[in-house]
């Protein structure tokens, strides 16, 4: 029926349109009427047949389902981005390797994720000022970006400034034009003072991770306040979305204008898997336990911060990802193997695809 509709509503447009452009080659009004009234009965028997024949009518509602299904898929396979499992490989030291991948199940086929070359990774960030913000979680989530970026050769060269404890790093790629800044932020007041900064200096970071909340569950030890500062964060951030830019009239009077600015593409990086009996003190013992781990979640979900919960930033599920890698991941029970930021960075990069609507 809305092929029909569609068809319709061309054969007017031909009718209407297509005399009149005749009559610009100066033909004769008996000639253009003949042809108009030809047209118009030739169309209009045209769309009465046409739902007789299946084929034609699924040619010109295809376009509309294919965007409708593009949309669809775009939400779905966003939900799809943390459906990956773990492996381990035997090394010959008694230890184990772990490795990722996405499941195979036929959803997360078609949505076709990739594990990005450092070629693709290059390309998709190439130009970029990318900003991960918070504790050792970001640091480790940092550590991976630039391993897929550099190499194994060129990280050796940096790995003693990039583990300084407690401290921020900056790194400029030359050969992608890409700037880097890791910022030690453990608390929510660091992630929050750091968006103001931003926003005074009026100048954004293309891509920009965050994530805070283990410092704070060990030394605050306070969920509702926990939540408070999330939620005056997530006021913070939205005031990075639209940007009002002033200009100078002729005059030299100035007047403010709200512009469309390209916003930060914003992430959060989720809190691990607390291993309570892998821990290393009894303070991290007691306080970072699974109760008071789910107390400040709830707190995450109920500030809407996060996309998934109508908020701004998307998830990156850190402790979906320890969760699923386990204890064999890990060696104090809250820093995980490699493997398991390996995968929130390419989940990270595949929503930027998604987002983008590009393909490597």
């Amino acid at each position: 029926m809305l092929g029909a509709v569609q068809l319709g509503l061309f054969a007017a447009g031909v009718v209407l349109f297509v005399p009149m452009g005749m009559a610009g080659w100066h033909l004769s009004r008996n000639k253009m009427l003949f042809f108009s009234c030809a047209l118009f009965i030739t169309l209009a028997v045209g769309v009465h047949l046409v739902p007789y024949f299946p084929s034609v009518t699924s040619f010109l509602s295809s376009g509309s389902d294919s965007l409708s299904s593009v949309i669809v898929n775009r939400d779905s396979c966003f939900s799809l981005l943390h459906q990956v499992a773990f492996d381990f490989q035997e090394l010959s030291n008694n230890s184990k390797r772990g490795s990722w991948k996405w499941v195979e199940s036929e959803n997360v086929v078609d949505c076709d994720f990739q594990k990005l070359t450092m070629n693709d990774a290059s390309d998709l960030l190439n130009g970029s000022w990318v900003v991960v913000a918070g504790d050792s979680q970001a640091r480790l989530m940092v550590v991976s970006l630039l391993e897929l970026l550099l190499g194994d050769s060129k990280m050796e060269l940096i790995k003693k400034d990039l583990f300084l404890r407690h401290s921020d790093y900056n790194i400029f790629v030359d050969e992608i034009g890409m700037k880097l800044d890791f910022i030690w932020a453990p608390y929510m007041s660091n992630l929050t003072d750091l968006i103001m900064r931003f926003k005074e200096k009026k100048s954004y970071p293309d891509v920009f991770v965050m994530g805070a909340g283990l410092w704070d569950m060990l030394h605050v030890n306070n969920a509702s306040d926990y939540g408070v500062s999330l939620k005056s964060l997530k006021d913070s951030v939205v005031l990075l979305l639209p940007v009002s830019s002033a200009f100078a009239n002729s005059d030299g009077s100035g007047t403010n204008i709200v512009v469309p600015v390209r916003s930060p593409n914003l992430f959060w990086l989720g809190m691990p898997k607390l291993i309570s009996s892998m821990l290393k003190t009894d303070e991290k013992r007691e306080k970072m336990n699974d109760v008071m781990w789910e107390a400040y979640n709830d707190e995450l979900y109920r500030s809407k911060l996060l996309q998934q919960s109508g908020g701004p930033l998307f998830l990156l599920d850190v402790h979906s990802l320890s969760n699923k890698c386990g204890a064999d991941c890990t060696s104090d029970g809250m820093h995980y193997e490699g493997a398991v930021y390996e995968a929130a960075v390419h989940i990270m990069l595949n929503g930027l695809l998604i987002e983008s609507n590009q393909k490597l």
